[in-house]
């Protein structure tokens, strides 16, 4: 497999001093910048269904005239969560 290079990145002194602070023992500052990216690019695809999920919603909710009061959403949650506990056993 061939690999391809990210752009260098040009940083001040002082973000670079702390990150390199918080480097794990035998870990490279490349290590965990490669890290940080991977974990970035999950989190925006997440948020970006996220959002997408929720515009569905709406974009449903007004087709139908079919809305939910937050209210009752939380208690159902609720309900389902307490259900859940009791049923292992804490």
């Amino acid at each position: 497999m061939k690999t391809a290079t990210i752009p260098s990145l040009r940083v001040d002194p002082e973000l670079r001093a702390a990150a390199e602070s918080v480097l794990k023992e035998g870990e490279t500052l490349s290590a965990f910048l490669e890290d940080s990216l991977r974990r970035q690019i999950s989190y925006r695809k997440t948020q970006a269904e996220f959002i997408a999920r929720g515009l569905a919603s709406l974009a449903e909710a007004k087709r139908t005239g079919i809305y939910h009061d937050a209210d009752d959403v939380h208690d159902e949650l609720k309900a389902m969560l307490e259900a859940k506990r009791v049923e292992l056993g804490k």
